[in-house]
C-alpha cells in the first residue's frame, strides 16, 4: 500500500483511531476522493453528452473542428493539428474521444485503474489543448489529473488494492 505519497510507517485505514491520528491527512485524503469521483462525474457525462448527440455515427466533430478554424490563426500549431491530423481523422478522434471519456469517468469514479485513467484524462485534455481550445480553466484539470496519478487514490477508495494484490505485476497502471 506504500505510494508516493502514502510512503511513511502509519499507512492509510478507514479506521476511526487512524482517523483521529491523523485528521490533516485524513482531510487531504477525503478531497482527493471526492475530487477524484467528481472529476470521473465529469468525464462520465461528457462521454454520455457525446453518445447522445450522435458524435459515433455523424460528421458533427468534424463541424466542430471546422468551425473551430475560423476562429484560430492559420499560421498557428492548433491550426495546423486541426487541417493535418484532426480533421481527416475525425472519425476515429469522435470514438477516442468519446469512449475514452467514458473509460476515465468510470475508472475514476470506481477507482479502477486510477492512475492509467488519469493518464487518460490528461491524454484527453492535452489534445484538446493543441487543437486550440485551452484557456486557463483547463489548467486546474490537469492538476488533477497529476494529483491522481501521483496519489494513491483508488487505493484509499476503490478497487485498486484488490486489483493491485491479484495482478501485482501490474501495479504501474494502479494507484500504488
Amino acid at each position: 500500500m506504500t505510494g508516493i505519497a502514502d510512503n511513511h510507517a502509519d499507512p492509510f485505514s478507514w479506521s476511526l483511531s487512524w482517523i483521529k491520528t491523523n485528521p490533516g491527512k485524513f482531510i487531504g485524503i477525503l478531497l482527493n476522493i471526492i475530487f477524484r469521483f467528481l472529476f470521473g462525474l465529469f468525464f462520465l457525462l461528457a462521454g454520455f453528452n457525446k453518445l447522445l448527440k450522435g458524435w459515433l455515427n455523424s460528421d458533427l466533430l468534424e463541424k466542430v473542428f471546422l468551425q473551430r478554424l475560423t476562429e484560430l490563426n492559420p499560421d498557428s500549431f492548433a491550426y495546423s493539428y486541426l487541417t493535418d491530423f484532426a480533421i481527416p481523422l475525425y472519425p476515429l478522434i469522435a470514438w477516442v474521444v468519446t469512449l475514452g471519456e467514458l473509460a476515465v469517468g468510470i475508472g475514476l469514479i470506481l477507482g479502477i485503474a486510477t492512475r492509467l485513467s488519469s493518464f487518460g484524462g490528461f491524454f484527453i485534455l492535452f489534445n484538446l489543448a493543441i487543437g486550440g481550445y485551452y484557456d486557463a480553466s483547463l489548467l486546474p484539470f490537469f492538476i488533477l489529473n497529476i494529483i491522481f496519478i501521483v496519489y494513491p487514490s483508488g487505493h484509499w477508495l476503490g478497487f485498486d488494492a484488490k486489483l493491485g494484490s491479484k495482478f501485482p505485476k501490474y501495479g504501474w497502471m494502479l494507484s500504488k
